[in-house]
């Protein structure tokens, strides 16, 4: 494993390379938190995602942690910036499986809305030398739709889960 810089929730908006994606959800916000907190959840709706597993108690907070296994056999170790149930909940890389990543952190907000709830998820990334700088400039585009793909997999599982 290689450590990742240390960032805070200001590097989200500051990160060189940042991807905003928002999907419309008809469910509640205590709805999405609880497929949020549920491991085995991730892997139906973020297709890169293979496994995650919460290596912190509950209940969850900031300073929380997990490791996340994804496609390609990258693994990472997350800490959580923060955790306010039902409206919002970030986290950073510690440290990952590949050295091509110097920082890493996602943020998740979510808001409310007449029919359900809105979610806006922020990923952002500072890679680690120049292949990783040029290989995410170059991806930009395909990532940017594979993100916002995967809010559309959210919603049909969303969908699925709590109208069954």
């Amino acid at each position: 494993m290689y450590p990742c810089e240390p960032v805070d929730l200001d590097f989200i908006s500051e990160a060189p390379f940042r991807f905003v994606s928002t999907v419309d959800l008809a469910i509640t916000p205590e709805q999405v938190f609880e497929v949020l907190a549920d491991a085995d959840s991730w892997p139906q709706w973020a297709s890169v995602i293979t496994k995650v597993t919460w290596t912190s108690p509950q209940p969850y907070g900031v300073g929380t942690t997990r490791t996340v296994h994804m496609r390609g056999h990258i693994v990472g170790d997350e800490e959580f910036l923060s955790w306010e149930p039902h409206s919002h909940m970030a986290f950073r890389f510690n440290q990952a499986s590949t050295n091509s990543i110097a920082a890493f952190a996602e943020d998740y907000w979510v808001v409310p809305t007449g029919d359900g709830c809105n979610l806006t998820w922020v990923m952002a990334m500072k890679p680690n030398g120049i292949a990783a700088r040029l290989g995410m400039t170059v991806g930009r585009p395909v990532m940017a739709w594979m993100f916002q793909r995967f809010l559309h997999n959210l919603r049909r599982y969303t969908d699925r889960r709590f109208t069954a």
